[in-house]
């Protein structure tokens, strides 16, 4: 393993601890200063849109900046997120630190660091070692996520120990500070990326059209998954079942990591069956179990389905990340990965705020059936589009 690869994975696994425990203490907190579902999920909209924002304007300006600059830049943004997000209870406060701040509902790597630590890792290895290497990749994170997911239970311990419970989400928040700069001190033993001495005309070239279908399913998907973002999920489960906040924090551990033992099988799934075939076929029986949970009353029976689901789900992460880093030049990587995952944020941006509606219905399973029918579509629009379209391992 190079310097370079074990920076990387050191900073996935502190963000992906605190992206974990983050998104499930976020309507916990929201909650108890008096916000209703529907704002909690306004708030993880505008999240998510300001995310995407930033992922974009990372991905086009890459090319003239050094590369480990912009990194630390984005983990200075996490420790302003985590000092400034529990110093006010004003929504209009709320919504700007949500926006330009990194705080997510949704664990996992999205945010501006994730096109450049993609670029990062596509130079350090070879085509045929890419795919394990964004498997380790979210492997590292979903793990570091899941122990994330159990650390949400502190707000409750603190409690029982004497602690207001204002007082123990704050403590979490200035955790996520510390948490970013940590990361911005391992940022800086990355060597320097300076920006290329030819520059292109255009962020993306050749693969512009290839590029650009990939992102437009991709937003189907992302905008799917928008609907059951950990926040809303764990609010569902808050508000249908009674769980309580150990009890979501221990169904999100197990989830993350069955989903981070996902990622392996996956990269051994794509060397066998290739990219595209490992991302939709492991994808669609995730969604029916999405859509079964929606109409279960059982609480253990839903956690399983669930928990189903997620040994699925995820496999499409690493092997997904790897074929964009395959279709394109390297000098396109920066800007593919931005393009990519820019409009996955920005359409999953849309759709919490209208899960928050949903959830306030008489049928608040809603809001897993549309993500559930919405990803199957995606995944047999993928099948359709690129199942010719091969890696260079591939061919």
């Amino acid at each position: 393993m190079t310097r370079t690869l074990g920076v990387i994975y050191s900073a996935t696994a502190l963000r992906g601890f605190g992206d974990g425990f983050a998104a499930i203490i976020l309507p916990a907190y929201l909650t108890s200063i008096g916000y209703d579902a529907a704002t909690v999920g306004l708030i993880a909209t505008i999240s998510l849109l300001g995310t995407a924002l930033l992922t974009l304007l990372a991905g086009t300006v890459a090319q003239h900046f050094d590369l480990r600059s912009l990194l630390i830049v984005a983990a200075c943004l996490a420790a302003a997120s985590g000092l400034l997000f529990p110093s006010t209870a004003h929504f209009a406060f709320l919504a700007l630190i949500a926006f330009v701040g990194t705080i997510s509902p949704a664990s996992g790597n999205v945010g501006i660091h994730t096109p450049i630590e993609h670029t990062f890792l596509a130079r350090e290895v070879s085509d045929a070692e890419r795919t394990a290497t964004f498997a380790r990749y979210s492997l590292i994170g979903a793990l570091a996520a899941a122990a994330g997911a159990l650390a949400a239970s502190t707000p409750d311990l603190l409690a029982a120990s004497g602690v207001a419970r204002p007082s123990a989400f704050r403590i979490m928040f200035y955790a996520y500070a510390g948490l970013g700069i940590a990361c911005m001190l391992l940022y800086l033993m990355l060597p320097r990326q300076p920006p290329q001495a030819e520059r292109p005309a255009a962020p993306l070239g050749p693969s512009r059209g290839i590029v650009y279908k990939l992102a437009a399913l991709f937003c189907i998907d992302a905008f799917a998954g928008g609907f059951i973002v950990n926040s809303l999920l764990a609010l569902w489960l808050f508000e249908r079942f009674g769980l309580s906040l150990s009890g979501a924090a221990l169904f999100f551990f197990w989830a993350s990591t069955l989903s981070a033992f996902s990622y392996p099988v996956a990269a051994r799934l794509a060397r066998r069956f290739g990219l595209v075939n490992t991302m939709v076929f492991t994808h669609i029986p995730s969604s029916i179990f999405l859509i079964v949970a929606a109409f279960a009353d059982n609480l253990y029976l839903v956690l399983a389905l669930l928990l189903l689901r997620s040994a699925l789900s995820q496999m499409d992460v690493p092997t997904r990340t790897s074929y964009v880093m395959a279709v394109v030049t390297p000098a396109e990587r920066p800007a593919a990965a931005s393009v990519t995952a820019v409009p996955r944020s920005l359409a999953s941006a849309l759709s919490p705020a209208i899960a928050g509606a949903l959830l306030a219905t008489t049928v608040s399973g809603l809001p897993l059936i549309v993500c559930g029918a919405l990803k199957i579509a995606y995944d047999l629009a993928l099948l359709w589009s690129f199942r010719h379209v091969a890696p260079p391992e591939e061919q």
